[in-house]
């Protein structure tokens, strides 16, 4: 499969200058030069088939193409509600959430993570997995790059936005309890909230509130990894809603 880069803007038949980390991506990590076949997406869902023009130092131009298919998107609009996770486990969980077909990822800051929402703005957290997202695009053959929202308190997210399906992964043998995947509507709502805790687990507090308007579910009888969790569970979900 040709190298793909991530250009937003895209005009069919015109020449356009990739930005300066994927003209390095191109040039000093894929050793790509004139005339080398290539693909270019927009984030929004549009793909191009490229050829590179030029590799001046000032950035890599190419000659865009014809349209071609990317990766087809799930039917489910997912909206990822991730509990921020300590040192580099978020930056996993955001990669493997974009391959799986995540539309949008939420970090959230809960009473028991481990990081402020102070922390992750002055670490420019945010930033950091927005390039991690357009990575795992490339990667995995999507055109569309999902939004990485500002990180919030869990409090924020606690609700249920009209026309959303709110699921929220609890420990098994939590006394507030909690159905497994197949308890789940066997129709799949076109838009859903997945809502995944921090390493120490969600406090009683916090799985009271989000029943009030979500639908616990447990992943087995195993008590997973924070940083596995959210994979298991969306692999789980699109499999329940034959969405894979």
């Amino acid at each position: 499969m040709n190298a793909r880069f991530y250009t937003p803007g895209i005009t069919p038949g015109a020449l356009i200058e990739l930005s300066a980390e994927e003209s390095q991506h191109a040039t000093r990590v894929l050793r790509l030069g004139v005339g080398a076949a290539v693909r270019v997406f927009d984030g929004e869902g549009r793909e191009f088939s490229a050829v590179i023009v030029d590799t001046a130092k000032k950035g890599v131009c190419l000659a865009v193409g014809p349209a071609t298919v990317p990766a087809m998107e799930p039917n489910i609009a997912v909206t990822l509600v991730q509990a921020v996770l300590k040192g580099d486990k978020m930056d996993d969980v955001v990669r493997d959430a974009v391959m799986l077909g995540v539309a949008a990822i939420q970090p959230v800051v809960t009473e028991r993570s481990e990081v402020s929402l102070v922390a992750l703005e002055r670490g420019a957290r945010r930033e950091r997995w927005e390039r991690v997202a357009i990575a795992s695009t490339k990667q995995c053959g999507r055109a569309v790059v999902p939004t990485i929202a500002p990180p919030a308190l869990l409090w924020r997210s606690l609700f249920t936005p009209p026309g959303a399906f709110t699921v929220m992964c609890v420990e098994p043998g939590l006394p507030a309890g909690g159905g497994s995947i197949w308890s789940l509507p066997e129709v799949a709502p076109p838009v859903v909230r997945l809502m995944v805790g921090p390493e120490g687990g969600w406090t009683p507090e916090e799985v009271g509130r989000g029943a009030a308007g979500a639908t616990l579910v447990t992943l087995g009888k195993r008590t997973l990894r924070a940083d596995a969790m959210a994979i298991v569970a969306l692999s789980a979900l699109y499999t329940r809603w034959r969405d894979v």
